[in-house]
């Protein structure tokens, strides 16, 4: 009987991901199954961070982001990941330091997809599947710099904690860091979240400019030059706009 209810629940998690943003009901005449069998499947998908409520329908269910970074390797057949992975090894090449690929998981966090690591003994390291707020990281405000006004309020009002004594923890501070960051194209992180860990980030954007994903060039403290910063930031910026252009196909 809970194998039966393993293999269910995956069945319910592919038939999201195909057909995501997807209602109960929708399941329900998929699979043939109690509506009351499939809301609490999805619900215990959902504690367990496989789906989530869509945000504009809350009636409609999808996967997170996290079910991207099970493995890496899913990801090979996905726009992003080929489209990405070229670039980030340019840039990689270009400073020297590590790469990162993030995706936003709606307003609840980061999650690192990919990474390509540099040759420096000491340097900075995110695993696979790992999570980030993103008021409070470079990935972060580079994605919320370009989502909607709504968005950002609805972060604010869900609270700014505060990691460091640099973490953005005020809404005008925060607001005023996202102008900033549409301006220049590109977001910085100096030890707002992790201790001794840098970051400059821009956000991979889809033909709508809707954040599809961050990447960065991540460093310990020791390299962080505030002089290379603008350097970094065309480079990172220019990274991402190319990953944006080959996921269309420009």
């Amino acid at each position: 009987m809970e194998m039966k209810s393993v293999t269910r629940s995956l069945r319910i998690l592919e038939a999201v991901a195909q057909h995501q943003p997807v209602t109960v009901g929708e399941l329900t005449k998929i699979f043939g199954l109690p509506k009351s069998t499939v809301q609490r499947t999805l619900v215990s998908l959902a504690e367990a961070g496989w789906l989530r409520a869509n945000r504009k329908d809350t009636t409609r269910w999808e996967i997170g982001a996290r079910v991207l970074a099970v493995r890496p390797a899913a990801l090979q057949g996905s726009s992003l990941f080929a489209a990405a992975r070229e670039p980030m090894v340019r840039l990689r090449d270009a400073v020297n330091e590590t790469i990162h690929l993030s995706v936003p998981d709606a307003l609840q966090c980061m999650v690192v997809v990919d990474r390509v690591d540099c040759d420096h003994p000491v340097r900075t390291f995110h695993t696979i599947g790992d999570t980030s707020p993103l008021h409070a990281t470079a990935v972060g405000r580079a994605a919320l710099a370009h989502l909607p006004r709504r968005d950002v309020e609805d972060l604010i009002e869900a609270g700014l904690e505060r990691f460091s004594d640099t973490t953005p923890g005020d809404p005008d501070e925060l607001r005023a860091e996202l102008d900033r960051i549409r301006t220049d194209g590109y977001a910085v992180n100096r030890n707002q979240f992790r201790p001794g860990v840098c970051a400059v980030a821009a956000a991979v954007l889809d033909e709508d400019g809707t954040p599809l994903a961050a990447v960065a060039v991540s460093m310990p403290e020791a390299r962080y030059d505030e002089e290379q910063v603008p350097k970094w930031g065309r480079l990172v910026a220019d990274t991402a706009a190319e990953i944006s252009q080959r996921r269309l196909g420009a």
